[in-house]
């Protein structure tokens, strides 16, 4: 069992952290809305996926599965934080990540041991890089960068998750490979590949 907490309850996040409770870890999902936090911690789902509210349900249940407005309680005892972060296009068409960077500036003041922090948004090439360099200010404790595109399609979340074509993961930390390859193993035993690279080409592949 691993300890995640994903930051950020929109689709892609919901999604992530449910199907991630279901292999068996313990999940804690983040969200500055807390009425919809609220709702979620009683079973009220905020979007509709098919399947999604019966392993939603089943984990909020088993207790794999919980929900907070506060980062520094939800990242305390996480080995992987995941950052599933809205990147609206700005004016000129490119991705604001300023809600990426922003959680990552409080992350860096807040971390106390090693943590896989992962971009499971969709974001442009080189965002691995500003991240690192934005926890790096504050951060007084080594941590990795993942960059872990998703391919999720609507209507089919949940089995695009849990039976993935094949996984992306960008890391040159050999500590971070070794801790995504043990997450993602459940959901690749029918053969499908986990394929390594370094975080720039994996940000790529989401931009194909």
């Amino acid at each position: 069992m691993t300890k995640i907490a994903v930051v950020g309850t929109g689709y892609v996040g919901l999604v992530t952290g449910t199907c991630f409770a279901e292999t068996g870890n313990q999940v804690i999902c983040i969200d500055i809305d807390a009425d919809k936090v609220e709702k979620m911690k009683n079973g009220i789902i905020p979007i509709y996926e098919p399947n999604l509210d019966t392993i939603f349900e089943r984990n909020i249940a088993a207790k794999r599965l919980s929900f907070t407005t506060s980062l520094e309680d939800a990242i305390k005892d996480a080995e992987i934080i995941f950052l599933a972060l809205p990147t609206p296009p700005g004016e000129d068409g490119s991705a604001d990540l300023s809600y990426i960077l922003g959680v990552a500036e409080q992350l860096g003041k807040l971390v106390t041991d090693y943590k896989v922090i992962v971009d499971k948004s969709t974001v442009p090439v080189g965002t691995a890089e500003k991240v690192h360099a934005v926890i790096a200010k504050n951060a007084r404790v080594d941590f990795a960068i993942v960059s872990n595109p998703e391919f999720l399609r609507e209507g089919f979340a949940v089995s695009d998750f849990m039976k993935p074509d094949r996984v992306i993961i960008g890391t040159q930390d050999e500590r971070a490979r070794k801790v995504m390859e043990s997450l993602y193993r459940p959901f690749v035993r029918q053969g499908n590949p986990i394929y390594f690279m370094d975080e720039k080409s994996a940000e790529l592949t989401a931009n194909w």
